[in-house]
């Protein structure tokens, strides 16, 4: 499970963080497929926002297939897909996710060293 944060001078929206942090928590495996994540109200209550707030986070990461929603049970990271790509795409697809996020690492101020030691950190955390 992650711990949630809220950093209100940062400019971005409320809503964004969550959905954010619950991508940096499935990236970091600190969030499992499967893992159940607090409820609307339990998640409003501790970082002290409304649950419509939540609810935009949570309904807007279920349409992007990365959470589920099981009627009376919860929210659940949704399981990993698997895509197939023939060998020789391998590096293409590699290449254009990589340039998708320097481009987005870079609107936030990041440059590359600042990603590789991240980079770096994140895989050593993944070992241990």
């Amino acid at each position: 499970m992650i711990s949630f944060s809220l950093d209100t001078k940062s400019g971005v929206p409320i809503y964004r963080q969550i959905q954010d942090q619950v991508r940096y928590g499935i990236a970091s495996g600190r969030l499992r497929p499967g893992e159940q994540l607090p409820t609307v109200r339990a998640l409003a209550v501790d970082l002290a926002v409304n649950p419509n707030t939540v609810i935009k986070a949570y309904t807007e990461l279920e349409r992007q297939g990365i959470l589920t929603t099981e009627q009376g049970s919860g929210t659940f990271v949704a399981p990993l897909p698997t895509v197939e790509l023939a060998p020789e795409d391998h590096e293409a697809k590699l290449r254009a996710l990589c340039a998708e996020f320097l481009g987005q690492v870079a609107k936030y101020g990041f440059g590359p060293k600042d990603v590789m030691q991240t980079i770096r950190k994140i895989i050593g955390e993944r070992q241990t």
